[in-house]
């Protein structure tokens, strides 16, 4: 047996620990592969993993790497590959939310890599969308069942070139027909951006019912960005009981050097907590499974 298995917290995630000092490319993949679908979250210490074995690792059980055009945060790209970028651009908290939920095209599958741990704070929070789903009260679920969300973003010309990663309108089109994402092109360049989308969603096996989204991060970010689909408010009293939900349900995850995490983004939230140093590097990678999911 060269590794341990246990529950971090008595929370979701599944810790895969090294204690016979192997290499966490020689894992048997079909055991993690198991556990993944399980769980839905993993996270790998102790293998005194680096950057270069943190691709290999994640290229052997993944595939459909995407970037980050057209993401919410600026991401500093890693050793020139542009599938393998920092999540540190600011120091603030993040709520619990699933990956780029304010478009169409979701990476199915998330990894985060600990180059260097923050001297303390900084924890990256999670939590099971199945069981958010099952916390909200009945008016709440009937409110976000009846109705979508709408998130809509004003953005100057050089924004939209940053942000989409090109200064082709045409290309701009392309992507958002693709998200099914609203495109308003104005006079000066400027675009607005409209994308409505579900709340809940059904799991993968279609048995539960999911609350995965970016209501949370929007909300606390942007407000103005996020309205129902009919332009009503988000009522404070439900925003509320959701701020609640998630400090109940969290499992926080504090970094050690090396370690891996390996995320369903059809089902699990993340998020962060607050931090104030600057050693606090964690990379990502957005892709899908390379196995049936």
């Amino acid at each position: 047996m060269n590794t341990k298995i246990q529950s971090i917290s008595d929370g979701i995630v599944k810790e895969i620990i090294n204690i016979n000092n192997i290499s966490i490319l020689e894992l048997d993949q079909e055991e993690i592969i198991n556990l993944f679908k399980s769980y839905g979250i993993l996270l790998f210490r102790g293998f005194l993993a680096e950057t270069e074995i943190f691709k290999q690792f994640t290229n052997s059980l993944s595939t459909d790497f995407i970037n980050y055009a057209g993401g919410a945060f600026s991401r500093r790209v890693i050793n020139g590959d542009e599938t393998l970028l920092s999540v540190n651009d600011f120091q603030s908290e993040i709520k619990l939310h699933g990956e780029m939920y304010y478009q169409q095209n979701i990476p199915l599958m998330l990894w985060f890599f600990c180059a260097n741990p923050p001297l303390k704070d900084g924890e990256t929070t999670v939590c099971d969308g199945r069981q958010f789903f099952n916390e909200l009260s009945s008016s709440t679920k009937e409110l976000f069942m009846k109705n979508n969300l709408k998130f809509t973003v004003r953005m100057s010309q050089e924004d939209w070139q940053k942000k989409y990663q090109t200064d082709d309108l045409k290309k701009l089109k392309e992507m958002c027909s693709k998200n099914n994402t609203c495109l308003t092109v104005n006079d000066d360049q400027s675009i607005i951006l409209q994308y409505i989308c579900p709340a809940i969603i059904p799991s993968r096996c279609g048995k539960f019912q999911v609350f995965i989204n970016s209501l949370l991060p929007t909300k606390q970010l942007s407000s103005q960005i996020l309205k129902f689909e009919d332009d009503s408010e988000i009522p404070d009293e439900v925003m509320s009981e959701l701020n609640q939900i998630a400090e109940k349900i969290t499992t926080k995850i504090a970094w050690q050097k090396g370690d891996i995490l390996m995320i369903d983004n059809t089902r699990i939230l993340h998020g962060r907590r607050a931090f104030a140093d600057n050693q606090r590097d964690i990379y990502i990678r957005l892709c899908s499974p390379a196995f049936p999911f």
